[in-house]
């Protein structure tokens, strides 16, 4: 971290599709409350590969400050479309673990009540390995690749954040029963480690992918803190639903050297690009999480209180959770809830 005269230096990069309006809504909060950070900005659009070369400068300066705020950048589906430089910046980084608190919120109901479940998954290798090639016209080949180095690490990531944020219960989520070799090896390193914090009251379990999915949307009370591979992406938009949508879900990919928060349900929700109606909630809270881990605890849970308070107050709604509300209007009404 980047300490210049008691001021933090991060980088930001806003990304596409909403990514603009609601780290505006950051800098906006951050600036009322005068937050010891400064950021150091790259528009970054992942709809071009012309941003190659700003994508490296942001890069370099993730490298320089340690730590980041960034919206989601849009990755193309076309093959002729470059790889996805959000995987890419966890990949360089080894930012191996991505962290998403799902959590219901007072005075937002949703279907289900009390789901309070984070989910952990391995950002660096399965299916996100990237190493696929066409062997013959129409055959495709894709490579998942699983070690045992980091999906212990991951493993040890799952059971030292329970034993941090006071969780009793962490289960891993797998697809041993097909992929024995694959999943075998996560599940069986995941069990293996499991028994090195057995004496710290940390209880653990595991369960099938298909079943947890049903599990999600049938008792989500059940889930405490899910480990994973890849599968967490998926598990990461059914939580988001349950408590409310991906603009109330903040998230965060951490490694050994560098901290990258950003949404925990990773939409760029292009179709509402630029309309000023965005739920900043999700951003909000994940630069909470970024300040906790500058240790700025304070600036943290004024800001995190002052957004739970508006949403619990029910007067300024975004319309994702059934309101006429703008993103504007929320923010003014986050900074006046900092300002009483």
């Amino acid at each position: 971290m980047v300490l210049i005269n008691g001021v933090y230096s991060c980088t930001l990069i806003p990304g596409d599709g909403v990514g603009k309006e609601i780290t505006q809504s950051v800098e906006e909060v951050f600036e009322h409350l005068n937050v010891p950070v400064e950021f150091e900005k790259y528009n970054i659009s992942g709809d071009t590969s012309a941003d190659a070369a700003l994508f490296k400068q942001s890069m370099d300066s993730l490298k320089r400050n340690k730590v980041g705020l960034k919206g989601i950048l849009y990755t193309p589906v076309e093959r002729s479309g470059h790889t996805s430089w959000n995987v890419a910046m966890r990949q360089q980084l080894d930012i191996y673990a991505s962290l998403s608190l799902c959590k219901s919120v007072p005075g937002f109901p949703t279907r289900h009540r009390d789901v309070d479940f984070a989910i952990i998954r391995e950002n660096t290798e399965g299916e996100y390995s990237g190493l696929e090639h066409q062997s013959f016209p129409g055959v495709v080949e894709s490579l998942k690749v699983m070690t045992k180095f980091k999906s212990d690490r991951i493993a040890r990531f799952a059971f030292d954040y329970a034993l941090k944020n006071n969780r009793k219960t962490v289960t891993c989520v797998h697809k041993a029963n097909i992929m024995k070799l694959g999943d075998g090896l996560f599940l069986n390193t995941f069990r293996k480690v499991a028994e090195e914090y057995k004496d710290s009251g940390i209880k653990y379990n595991d369960m099938i992918v298909d079943n947890t999915a049903m599990q999600l949307v049938n008792r989500p009370q059940q889930f405490d803190v899910m480990v994973m591979p890849k599968y967490g992406s998926i598990c990461s938009n059914i939580g988001s639903a349950l408590v409310g949508g991906p603009g109330i879900v903040p998230g965060a990919n951490i490694g050994r050297e560098y901290a990258l928060f950003e949404p925990g349900c990773r939409h760029v929700a292009k179709d509402i690009e630029g309309k000023d109606v965005a739920n900043p909630s999700a951003m909000l809270l994940s630069a909470t999480m970024m300040l906790r881990h500058l240790g700025l605890d304070t600036h943290a849970n004024a800001i995190a209180s002052a957004v739970y308070k508006v949403i619990a107050d029910g007067k300024v709604r975004t319309p994702d959770m059934g309101g006429k509300n703008s993103t504007s209007d929320f923010t003014f009404s986050v900074i006046k809830a900092l300002s009483a």
